[in-house]
């Protein structure tokens, strides 16, 4: 009788060791981890959040893990749930195009608070996290999630699970059921959040930190789960009526899907990137400036995920994030793309608005084909008297193919961090996560910062 790949999978997470895995991936997950701090604190100044987080606080349980950005702590589950939350407000969390979603900002928040609760070392949280993210990533990239459902929330739950149930130690057998049950255990999410613009959204990452959390806990505890449970909700017509499970298993601890994902510089919804890049490349091509004033109309063409990002009724700055149209016209209208281009009084700003009317965005087949592997996007700019100026983008920035340097990652995290947590404290946190294996306790380790 053949062995189940789930038993397969169990095993693997179980026996993998740090030294097993390449340079290349141990620092793209050390990113993975630190890029996320200062983005989930950032986030978690947004008024709404705040408020969300004050109000749960008041009646959370005490514990030691970090509620980034309040300068608070609480126990796992609900710094897990706050932390996840936080972290999608600005939309500058990490993702990956092959996992088709964001899974660090889902796994991240969960390992962190229980290795700090445990005392894990910082080399157990860094392996927990690459692996929650492995396997999480892995079946969501062998199924074919229907388009209507944000992926938020969903296989994000197995990923966390798998990282609390590493850290905690499960046996091959615990994580098995842990495995299949987490997978049962998702939302049901709407990606028509994104193109409303509806915060609601922002809950979806938290709940994949609350939710593998309390998998593990039923794990330990001798809940049972289906055969499959991945198999029944992402091949069994739940969220996907197409699973290749035997597709989870190729090039398992070799091929690390960890080390394909991508970060962010931009605070939007990652295909609105290529239209920004295209934007750069038509700005270059122009002499290094383009007048909004003069501008009659903006062509985007794109693939299919980036031409469904092409609503112009924006109200509100998490709105404005995932419209191609705002990004365009803010970033030419403020000459940058930071965070207080997408600010309320960015959205307010009348003659942003009426450029946002004169961008028109459609759908190339071609470069729907050609995606993941390419993510083309062409951005051509009309002016009154001018002949076109046109941009293209063949490959995002952030990607493998084309990373941003680490000068520009530690200037992000330096930028979101000081203004939470000041110069001094941010340098350090950010030095100690660029050698996360030194930290011999999380627990300690933490209890010295009061982020």
């Amino acid at each position: 009788m053949s062995v189940h790949y789930l038993d397969k999978l169990a095993q693997f997470i179980c026996q993998t060791q740090l030294t097993d895995l390449d340079d290349f991936t141990l620092q793209h997950g050390r990113w993975v981890i630190a890029d996320s701090l200062p983005v989930i604190g950032a986030g978690m100044q947004i008024p709404e959040m705040k408020a969300f987080a004050d109000a749960h606080l008041a009646r959370a349980a005490a514990g030691p893990a970090w509620v980034l950005g309040t300068g608070r702590r609480a126990a796992p589950l609900d710094a897990g749930l706050l932390n996840g939350s936080a972290g999608c407000w600005l939309e500058l969390d990490e993702g990956n195009q092959f996992a088709k979603g964001h899974p660090g900002i889902q796994v991240v928040p969960a390992a962190l608070a229980v290795a700090q609760e445990i005392g894990a070392s910082g080399g157990d949280f860094l392996l927990a996290t690459i692996l929650g993210y492995e396997v999480c990533s892995r079946i969501n990239r062998a199924a074919d999630m229907r388009l209507s459902i944000h992926p938020h929330g969903t296989y994000g739950v197995i990923g966390a699970a798998v990282a609390v149930g590493k850290l905690r130690g499960l046996s091959v057998t615990q994580m098995r059921e842990l495995i299949s049950m987490a997978a049962t255990m998702g939302m049901a999410t709407s990606r028509n959040t994104l193109l409303e613009g509806s915060t609601v959204r922002n809950i979806y990452s938290g709940h994949s930190a609350y939710m593998g959390q309390v998998a593990v806990q039923m794990a330990l505890t001798g809940f049972k789960g289906e055969i499959d449970g991945v198999e029944s909700v992402y091949g069994g017509g739940v969220v996907s009526d197409r699973y290749a499970a035997d597709s989870v298993m190729e090039g398992l601890g070799n091929d690390w899907l960890i080390a394909m994902g991508y970060f962010k510089l931009h605070p939007t919804g990652r295909y609105v990137h290529s239209a920004i890049d295209a934007l750069e490349d038509a700005i270059a091509q122009a002499g290094g400036h383009i007048d909004p004033a003069g501008i009659e109309r903006i062509e985007v063409k794109g693939y299919k995920l980036a031409a469904m990002l092409s609503g112009k009724d924006i109200t509100t700055s998490f709105g404005g994030r995932f419209s191609i149209p705002f990004a365009l016209a803010t970033i030419l209208h403020h000459g940058k793309s930071g965070l207080a281009s997408f600010d309320d009084a960015a959205v307010a700003n009348r003659a942003v608005q009426e450029l946002v009317q004169r961008v028109f965005v459609s759908e190339d087949p071609a470069y729907t084909a050609a995606y993941p592997g390419c993510q083309r996007c062409d951005v051509i700019v009309h002016a009154a008297g001018k002949p076109p100026v046109a941009g293209h983008c063949e490959m995002t920035k952030g990607e493998r193919a084309r990373p941003h340097s680490q000068k520009e990652l530690e200037g992000k995290f330096m930028s979101l961090g000081t203004p939470l947590w000041g110069d001094a404290t941010t340098r350090r946190l950010y030095d100690a996560f660029m050698r996360i294996e030194r930290i011999g306790d999380m627990g300690e380790f933490s209890a010295g910062l009061n982020l």
